[in-house]
């Protein structure tokens, strides 16, 4: 690719000489409406000693430098999109065994944290063993890679049986596939769950992989899809002290179609009042959707046992518990947090190998 192949507006923006971009920082000194209205190339010669190019622009001058290698970079995908994930439509598909490693050689060891980083950004779950039993420690396992996002169940919430609960999580019931605190804008991206106790006869985990279900329901069903993402729907909380409400699709799209949100939750899904033309499109969407998310090869279950610590993408994944004993012995404690924490520690993890290699 040449100079004269690209916009000359974008490539005079991305010019990195130190009058563009401050060198310790590398953010950009200029705002776009100072770049020249009539702005053109004005020479283009070859660089010295690597492919390249070096291009004088007009009508200001200005001198600007750029490998073959940045000009001919392809665009990097949204890691939050469809796109950059790997969708397992069944949990077959991961019959070679879950993305886990032991707490102490995710901390001893910058590749075992970075495995397990990559496997939440790419399988939407990672799960930590042999986590310290304490009180706090999901926290912990949260500030290893970001930040603690606390919402109204405080910085930590503990799953077990209430006596006087505000949602139904903590109680003993059956909880099917759904994604947490779709009432909330914006929503956490990342929650994590670890076992203290678990003793009760029943109360096994499982996940569903809500992307691949979305793109099976774009693929049987394209209206089901299409009411789906294009139906903004209110979700709703209450207590004594509390109430919020987000307005979102089930499906949420960025703009060239590309899923890169769902929130599912029955608990929390407020009343919709729109024409009834389009309500009841809706509702067969909803239907079809929550059908798919029952199949059940498509859901992962597994046990929690003492020590282990679930951490998984909120707005991917589903997760759903079994009904358990009353008064059975089961105590889990989760916090959340987001995924721009973890990408960016996977960056920088990803730039530490590189440099050592």
């Amino acid at each position: 690719m040449l100079p004269a192949d690209v916009p000359a507006l974008w490539l005079r923006d991305n010019c990195a000489c130190p009058d563009c971009r401050d060198p310790l920082t590398g953010q950009k000194l200029h705002q776009i409406t100072d770049l020249p209205e009539s702005l053109a190339l004005g020479t283009v010669r070859e660089l010295d000693g690597v492919e390249g190019w070096e291009v004088v622009w007009a009508p200001d001058g200005h001198v600007s430098r750029y490998s073959a290698e940045w000009l001919g970079r392809p665009a990097e995908p949204d890691p939050r999109t469809e796109d950059a994930k790997d969708l397992w439509g069944s949990a077959a598909s991961l019959a070679e065994g879950l993305p886990e490693a032991s707490w102490d050689a995710y901390l001893a060891d910058d590749a075992e944290r970075l495995r397990m980083l990559e496997a939440v950004a790419r399988l939407g779950f990672c799960l930590l063993r042999d986590v310290p039993v304490r009180d706090g420690q999901s926290r912990e396992v949260a500030r290893s890679f970001g930040y603690v996002r606390e919402t109204n169940y405080g910085a930590q919430f503990e799953v077990r049986e209430e006596e006087r609960p505000n949602n139904l999580a903590f109680t003993n019931v059956a909880i099917t596939p759904h994604t947490d605190n779709p009432y909330r804008d914006p929503v956490p991206t990342l929650q994590l769950l670890h076992c203290l106790v678990n003793d009760a006869e029943g109360g096994d985990s499982g996940l569903v992989d809500g992307f691949a279900a979305a793109a099976a329901l774009r693929e049987r069903d394209a209206d089901a899809f299409a009411a789906l993402t294009g139906t903004v729907v209110p979700f709703v909380f209450r207590d004594d002290v509390t109430e919020l409400s987000a307005h979102r699709p089930l499906i949420g799209t960025d703009p060239a179609g590309r899923i890169r949100e769902v929130r599912f939750n029955n608990r929390g899904l407020g009343t919709l009042r729109l024409p009834a033309t389009q309500t009841e499109a809706f509702y067969a969407g909803y239907r079809a959707f929550a059908r798919l998310l029952l199949e059940p090869d498509r859901q992962l279950d597994f046990r929690l046992a003492p020590g282990d610590c679930l951490i998984f993408d909120n707005t991917r994944l589903f997760h759903a518990r079994t009904a358990f004993a009353r008064g059975g012995a089961r105590h889990l404690q989760g916090c959340y947090a987001d995924l721009d924490g973890l990408f960016s520690t996977v960056a920088v993890l990803r730039r530490k190998e590189a440099q050592a290699c």
